[in-house]
């Protein structure tokens, strides 16, 4: 008689993987562990039990240790932020600077211990070499930014300096007063992102985005009354923007509020 029972399925080739496969399942399995706890807080052993694969395997590939580890899972994660800062040049630039911060916001929310433990430093594994790391995001978010408002990174720019944007328009290099302008939003963004993890996240990240973005936009105007290159580039980001936007926006909410100060002008003074 014959058996009708269904033959056991045949066992899965193994694969062996190759050197840059294997070296990034671990970076991945690090960041895993890295997004959620603090860096000095995990220890290769569980590095080699979330990849499935051996403590001395985990050192053959980093024989420095979980400082060689973080360092290397650091410098991915660095790339990926760096990547949430490049968008085309492509509708208003307000919109693009929204479109930016939701990547970002998303990576602060994915990553968010361990977000919060590297931009708060203190860590017994943070290095000058961790510490320029994290600058270079900061440089690398600031020259896109200032893409976007046709300029390039002037003095502090690196072999990266000109977005798309910039390079069609042949777009000066920026002034230091529309630099530190830039930066100092850069550094505000990261401020608020923490303050965000610290308030359980909220408002919620559309809000958030929507704030920091009239953030900007403030700055700009602020600066554009003292400094005339960033005038012009006030001007030109204006003449591309629309009233659905969140130029729009904000000059609708803004402009009633201002009103208000119309009897501190001197000219008022002297008409009464």
């Amino acid at each position: 008689m014959t058996s009708t029972a269904a033959a056991p399925p045949p066992p899965r080739a193994y694969r062996r993987l190759s050197v840059e496969e294997r070296r990034a399942q671990l970076l991945v399995a690090a960041l895993g562990l890295f997004a959620h706890r603090a860096p000095d807080e995990v220890s290769l052993d569980e590095v080699a039990v979330a990849a499935g694969v051996s403590r001395p395997l985990v050192y053959r590939y980093f024989p420095g240790g979980r400082q060689q580890l973080y360092e290397a899972a650091l410098g991915s994660a660095a790339d990926e932020l760096k990547l949430c800062f490049t968008e085309p040049p492509v509708g208003p630039p307000t919109e693009r600077v929204a479109r930016v911060l939701d990547r970002y916001l998303r990576f602060v929310d994915e990553h968010d211990t361990g977000f919060s433990a590297l931009l708060r430093g203190g860590s017994v594994v943070e290095t000058s070499r961790t510490t320029t790391i994290v600058d270079g995001v900061r440089r690398a978010a600031a020259e896109e930014i200032l893409s976007h408002l046709g300029r390039i990174g002037g003095a502090d720019a690196g072999p990266r300096s000109a977005g798309p944007e910039a390079e069609s328009a042949g777009a000066r290099s920026a002034g230091p007063r529309l630099r530190m302008m830039v930066r100092s939003w850069i550094a505000a963004v990261e401020a608020a992102s923490l303050i965000w993890l610290d308030e359980g996240k909220q408002p919620p990240a559309a809000e958030l985005r929507g704030w920091l973005v009239d953030h900007l936009i403030a700055l700009l105007a602020a600066t554009a009354a003292t400094d005339e290159e960033t005038a012009s580039v006030v001007r030109d980001l204006l003449a591309l923007e629309t009233p659905e936007g969140p130029a729009g926006r904000l000059a609708e909410l803004v402009v009633p509020v201002v009103a208000e100060a119309a009897h501190l002008l001197p000219h008022a003074t002297a008409a009464d």
